[in-house]
């Protein structure tokens, strides 16, 4: 039996054959720690130092505003507790109700030991509001965290818009860009933003690598605590081979971005175009425009999201949903833009990237189309 057709790339990418090549000589026989001053240490440093000013490249910043991490999700605990940590004077921190628990849980973590979190609203399009912000923010907000993109939706936020704001009043703006990078332009000045959040699996490196960027001169300070690498804020010896991979990916994606997200957006268009025609009534979620180019989020009318993807072990997708032994429960993306419960219930996240091609994604409309008529006739 052949793999099934992969439509969740936002949940993970494939490691790229150049991301493989380039890591394992440092898997193999390039093993040194690049904190040693012996030519074995050498090795490693030069070729982390190669990797950050790579993926410094890719965002329009500066190598030494590179700092590598585990992760995602390590990124962002370090910029939103390190900035919060270093201006203890304010005691406001501003989200979205749609951001990834990477963002949510360290804010929920902060307000219960007091601080005050504003989650702020999005439109029925998924886009934080811009007046929610305003009226939120004051003199004793310290951070405004935002995703550039939604990991289930696609749906672009308006950072720069939003960066405006938090600068007018000494506010310092973090990005989770873990989502967007290599799909669309991450420049760091053109966002406004003063932390960017990276996360290598999401653009074709390895699992447990990532970065944060960190203008100059925005106040942070570690969570961890330890020996002096990553110039002290990101204390442990340095994940070499990961962080070789990463490099090279940004590479990639910076010599491939306008290919690429080109590509992604025509199979993803034509993925929506056979599925509306097969699909009475299949709505969207998200914003028709603004929004990642490989990123299709749509509800099936009168099914399960999760009923209909396990109807077609062919392909493989995910829904935003959450299985208990009660049952489902709804996205909280979809459900903060409006949606009744029981129509976000039949949401589908299908994400398009380098694996795919026409003849597959025709394959998954049908094969999905054929799915939710024959749980239409069952549900009748």
């Amino acid at each position: 039996m052949r793999d099934p057709i992969y439509l969740d790339h936002n949940a993970t990418t494939p490691l790229l054959p150049a991301v493989v090549d380039a890591m394992l000589p440092h898997l193999r026989e390039h093993f040194g720690n690049p904190s040693s001053a012996h030519i074995y240490g050498r090795r490693a440093r030069e070729a982390v130092d190669t990797a950050r000013e790579r993926v410094a490249s890719l965002l329009g910043c500066e190598g030494a505003e590179v700092f590598f991490t585990s992760g995602g999700t390590e990124a962002s605990n370090l910029a939103i507790r390190g900035v919060v940590e270093a201006t203890p004077a304010r005691r406001h921190v501003i989200t979205t109700a749609i951001e990834h628990p990477a963002t949510l849980a360290p804010c929920g973590w902060l307000e219960a030991r007091g601080h005050r979190v504003t989650r702020l609203a999005v439109d029925a399009h998924g886009r934080a509001r811009l007046d929610a912000l305003l009226e939120a923010i004051d003199a004793d907000t310290s951070l405004v965290s935002v995703m550039h993109a939604n990991n289930e939706t696609g749906v672009l936020q308006p950072v720069a818009a939003m960066a405006a704001v938090a600068r007018s009043l000494g506010a310092v703006l973090h990005v989770d860009a873990a989502q967007s990078i290599g799909k669309v332009s991450v420049r760091v000045d053109a966002l406004g933003a003063d932390l960017v959040s990276v996360a290598g699996h999401k653009l074709y490196a390895p699992k447990g690598v990532g970065a944060l960027y960190v203008r100059t001169g925005t106040a942070i300070a570690p969570f961890a605590r330890g020996a002096g690498h990553e110039r002290g804020l990101r204390p442990g010896t340095e994940n070499v081979a990961s962080i070789v991979g990463l490099g090279v990916a940004c590479e990639v994606a910076e010599r491939s971005l306008e290919a690429t997200s080109s590509a992604a957006a025509a199979l993803r268009d034509r993925l929506w175009e056979r599925l509306r025609a097969a699909v009475p009534g299949l709505a969207l979620n998200g914003h028709p425009v603004e929004r990642l180019p490989n990123t299709l989020n749509v509800r099936f009318p009168g099914v399960s999201g999760t009923a209909l993807l396990s109807a077609v072990p062919e392909v493989a997708a995910s829904t935003g949903s959450a299985c208990h032994a009660e049952g489902e429960t709804a996205s909280a993306v979809i459900l903060a833009m409006g949606v009744a419960p029981s129509e976000a219930l039949s949401s589908v996240r299908l994400s398009t990237g380098r694996l795919n091609d026409a003849a597959q994604i025709d394959r998954a409309a049908d094969l999905l189309a054929a799915a939710w008529r024959g749980l239409r006739q069952l549900n009748v």
